[in-house]
């Protein structure tokens, strides 16, 4: 499977989402390539740390690539590695129209928040123009980073369920200081003791594996 990981709207948790279901993947027994199609190049300062907790093997691969080096990259090696995680977006780039072309699965994570829900129209529109290409791309929405009470979830979740070509994937992700003193530590959330944010997590791991199998088989 090719996944990738984006949203024209940035500060929505894609790149702690990307690694985390890398290292998701590789805790399957998986060979997992992580590309690292954001400037600001987190994920590879991420692995970088994990590199050195893990005594210099992070589990995974780690590239970063920008632009149309993606598509040609993602698809020269997709035929080494189980999976392809892609990073990037944080807004309208070539680098985020280039994964789109590429992916088999394009998750977008969005947070319960005017601002965040107002981007995710033009998030649908690049994952409509890439279908031109890639017609089997599937795009799942998550609400991220979710309030741990109250009613702009579901909101949210109702909002979402609107947007013509996208899907919903259940539940929410809350945001936990779980995820944040995983990463500081070069560790994903499902190597932290927290057993309600791994239970969230597992929970959309099992909706995004069901493409890995589906793939796989084909």
């Amino acid at each position: 499977m090719i996944l990738a990981v984006g949203n024209v709207k940035g500060g929505v948790g894609k790149t702690t989402l990307a690694v985390n279901l890398t290292i998701a993947l590789t805790r399957l027994g998986r060979d997992v390539l992580l590309i690292d199609g954001d400037e600001q190049a987190t994920a590879v300062a991420f692995t970088e740390l994990r590199t050195v907790q893990k005594n210099g093997s992070p589990g995974y691969t780690v590239v970063s690539l920008q632009g149309s080096a993606i598509r040609t990259q993602a698809r020269q090696l997709s035929s080494k590695y189980s999976d392809i995680v892609i990073d990037v977006g944080g807004r309208d780039t070539c680098s985020f129209r280039a994964a789109l072309t590429v992916a088999d699965v394009v998750l977008i994570p969005v947070q319960p928040r005017s601002f965040d829900l107002w981007g995710v129209d033009q998030t649908a529109e690049l994952v409509k123009e890439a279908r031109e290409i890639n017609e089997s791309l599937k795009a799942i929405c998550v609400i991220n980073a979710a309030d741990p009470q109250g009613k702009d979830n579901e909101a949210a979740a109702e909002a979402l369920r609107e947007v013509e070509g996208l899907e919903l994937a259940p539940g929410f992700i809350v945001r936990r200081k779980a995820f944040p003193n995983a990463a500081a530590a070069g560790l994903s959330v499902l190597e932290h003791d927290d057993p309600k944010a791994i239970e969230e997590f597992n929970r959309l791991t099992d909706v995004l594996f069901v493409y890995t199998n589906a793939i796989g088989a084909k």
